[in-house]
C-alpha cells in the first residue's frame, strides 16, 4: 500500500484553452484580406503563442509537482536517516557509558587485587619470619637440651666409672688379702656391677700380664714416659673403659720394665679424668 498517492494534474482545460486561442488565430486570419495588417498579424502571434503555453504548462507545472515531491521524499528519507544516526548515537553512547562503566569496574578489581595481592604478600612475609623465629627458638631450644643431655650424659658416665673404679679397688684389695670367700664375693659382686654397666652402653676393659703395650688402649702411671710398642704390660692397675663402641678411658697399667715401689703399686689412682 502506498503511503503517499502521486499528484495528478488536470490537463484539458489547459488544451481547451489551447484550441480556444488557435481558433481565434485561425478566426482572424480567415477573416482578415492578405496581406494581414500589423495588428491581425500581432493578435494571431499573441494566441498561438498563448496556446503553445497553454499546452505546455501542464507539463511544466506536473513536472514541477514531481520535483517538490521527490525534494520531499528525499527530505523524508534524509529525516529518516537522521532518526536512525541519533539512535545509532544514543545506542553508540548507551554502549560507551557502559564500557566506561566496565573499564571503571576493572579497574577497581585490579586494584583490589593488588591490594589482597599485597596483603598476601606481606602476611607470607610475616609467617616467613614468624616460622623463622620459631625455628631458630625451637632450635636453640634442642641445642640447649642437647647441651644438657650430654652434660648429664658426662656426669652420669663419670659417677659410673668411678663407681667401677672403686668396686675395681676392692676386688683387687680382696685379691691381696688372699681370703678366697672375700675374693669370690667380690668377684661376683664386679662382675655384676659391670653387667647392669654393659646394659647403658658402658663396657671396662682390663689388660691380662704379659700382653704388648698399646697406646691406644694403655696408659701408664708416668705420663711424660713413652714406651715403646715392644714393652710388655705386667699389671692393670685401673680398668679401661668404653662407651658405646667408643674409647671413653685408657686402661691405667705397669710395664713389667717399671721399676716402681711396691707403695705405688699398691695405690689405685681413683681420678683418673675419663674422656667425654
Amino acid at each position: 500500500m502506498r503511503e503517499q498517492l502521486e499528484p495528478r494534474l488536470s490537463k484539458w482545460p489547459f488544451f481547451l484553452g489551447d484550441a480556444f486561442l488557435l481558433g481565434a488565430a485561425w478566426f482572424i486570419y480567415y477573416q482578415s484580406k492578405l496581406p494581414m495588417g500589423a495588428w491581425q498579424i500581432f493578435f494571431v502571434v499573441v494566441y498561438v503563442a498563448g496556446g503553445a503555453g497553454l499546452a505546455i504548462m501542464p507539463f511544466l507545472l506536473e513536472y514541477r509537482l514531481w520535483l517538490k515531491l521527490a525534494e520531499a521524499r528525499a527530505l523524508t528519507s534524509v529525516t529518516s536517516e537522521l532518526q536512525n544516526l541519533q539512535l545509532i548515537a544514543g545506542r553508540i553512547g548507551n554502549v560507551t557509558s557502559q564500557w566506561q562503566s566496565a573499564q571503571e569496574a576493572a579497574d577497581k578489581t585490579a586494584a583490589a587485587a593488588g591490594e589482597i595481592a599485597g596483603r598476601m604478600t606481606a602476611e607470607v612475609k610475616a609467617f616467613t619470619e614468624f616460622m623463622q623465629r620459631a625455628n631458630d627458638t625451637e632450635k636453640a631450644t634442642l641445642r640447649l637440651e642437647v647441651e644438657k643431655a650430654r652434660r648429664a650424659e658426662n656426669d652420669w658416665l663419670q659417677v659410673l666409672v668411678r663407681v667401677l673404679d672403686h668396686i675395681y679397688a676392692l676386688h683387687q684389695g680382696a685379691l691381696r688379702s688372699g681370703q678366697p670367700n672375700l675374693v669370690e664375693q667380690m668377684g661376683n659382686f664386679q662382675a655384676a656391677c659391670r653387667d647392669a654397666a654393659r646394659r647403658v652402653g658402658l663396657a671396662p676393659f682390663t689388660t691380662n700380664g704379659s700382653e704388648p703395650f698399646d697406646a691406644e688402649r694403655h696408659q701408664v702411671i708416668d705420663g711424660d714416659s713413652k714406651p715403646s710398642p715392644k714393652d710388655m704390660v705386667a699389671e692393670t692397675l685401673a680398668a679401661g673403659y668404653t662407651f658405646q663402641g667408643k674409647l671413653l678411658r685408657p686402661a691405667l697399667v705397669r710395664l713389667s720394665t717399671d721399676k716402681s715401689t711396691a707403695e705405688n703399686q699398691s695405690q689405685l689412682p681413683l681420678e683418673q679424668p675419663v674422656r667425654s
